[in-house]
């Protein structure tokens, strides 16, 4: 159940009425924890993807295969993109200091935000050999290709599934996104090995590169866009702040409200800091408590700080839009 604590405002506003309540939902609605047991996920995915890097490396240069070299740095970038993403789900886990007041719940949009951009810059250099191959068609080993690529696809589209009950949680949807790209690319290659076996057509070779990278940045861009609005404390995309705005100027007592700021402390957490004008005098705790259950239950802010102005006439300093 929800809590809420009063403490005073003064310095935030020129009135003598400042109360605040610091809500705290159950943490059961609104949002998603990641199990604990993704802790192991990532140990089996790194681990699988490591040993598989070495394995399509060797065999790649082998075939003389622009795919399976281009899948190889592909899945070398994940393994680094898995590391960086299991590091961030546990830092989200330490407690609060004087310094972080919040914890660390923020390294976990950093690690999504560095997952999508190392995904796209590792996708760029692999859609620039591509081309170059195109260029210059290279012979390749077609049977070697599909027998490499069709393990791949096992291992990527595996590691995938133990991320996927995790999408609602934008770093682990990082991680799913990079292993299930990975299958995406070993599919492709899978294609192209039995089409240059039955054909001879080298240029098929990188021409599916293209193609799979083009589809990799259709998938990741959204992931970009939401982990750097979420880093810059962008109002999340599934909340609607004009609705929030309207729930509580419904409120019982509530005339108006201003400094209205709706932001994620992590991929996972939402935080709201507002002022509600209530001339009718300070509602009470219990206002505040069901404040908070409602705030969580319905839109998924799990931690709400709301302060009460009882003085009408007496403006805020931060009152006005433009006021941070």
């Amino acid at each position: 159940m929800g809590h809420a604590h009063d403490h005073d405002h003064h310095h935030d506003c020129d009135h003598s009425h400042g109360h605040g309540s610091h809500g705290h939902g159950s943490h059961g609605h609104g949002h998603t924890h990641a199990p604990k047991s993704f802790g192991r996920a990532f140990a089996v995915g790194i681990a699988l993807n490591a040993g598989f890097v070495v394995i399509e490396a060797v065999f790649g240069f082998l075939a003389n295969s622009m795919s399976l070299l281009a899948d190889a740095g592909h899945n070398l970038g994940d393994v680094l993109g898995l590391a960086v993403a299991w590091l961030a789900s546990e830092l989200v886990k330490r407690a609060p200091s004087a310094r972080f007041t919040y914890g660390l719940r923020g390294s976990s949009i950093l690690a999504a935000l560095f997952n999508a951009v190392f995904l796209l810059v590792a996708v760029g250099a692999i859609a620039l050999e591509a081309v170059w191959r195109l260029r210059a068609p290279q012979p390749v080993e077609g049977g070697v290709m599909m027998a490499v690529a069709a393990a791949g696809i096992v291992v990527n589209g595996f590691t995938a599934w133990l991320f996927a009950s995790g999408k609602d949680d934008i770093n682990l949807r990082g991680a799913f996104l990079h292993m299930a790209s990975d299958a995406l690319v070993s599919a492709g290659v899978v294609v192209v090995g039995l089409a240059i076996a039955l054909t001879g057509a080298l240029w098929l070779d990188p021409l599916v590169s293209l193609v799979i990278s083009a589809l990799i940045i259709w998938g990741t861009w959204r992931l970009l866009v939401e982990s750097l609005g979420m880093s810059l404390a962008a109002v999340p995309p599934r909340i609607d702040p004009s609705q929030v705005r309207g729930f509580l100027r419904a409120r019982p007592g509530v005339e108006d409200l201003h400094d209205l700021h709706i932001w994620p402390m992590s991929t996972t957490h939402v935080a709201l800091t507002c002022h509600l004008v209530m001339p009718s005098g300070h509602p009470g705790d219990a206002f505040l408590h069901d404040l908070a259950e409602e705030l969580e239950h319905g839109f998924g802010i799990g931690h709400a700080t709301v302060q009460i102005e009882v003085d009408a006439s007496s403006a805020c300093v931060l009152a006005p839009d433009e006021v941070v």
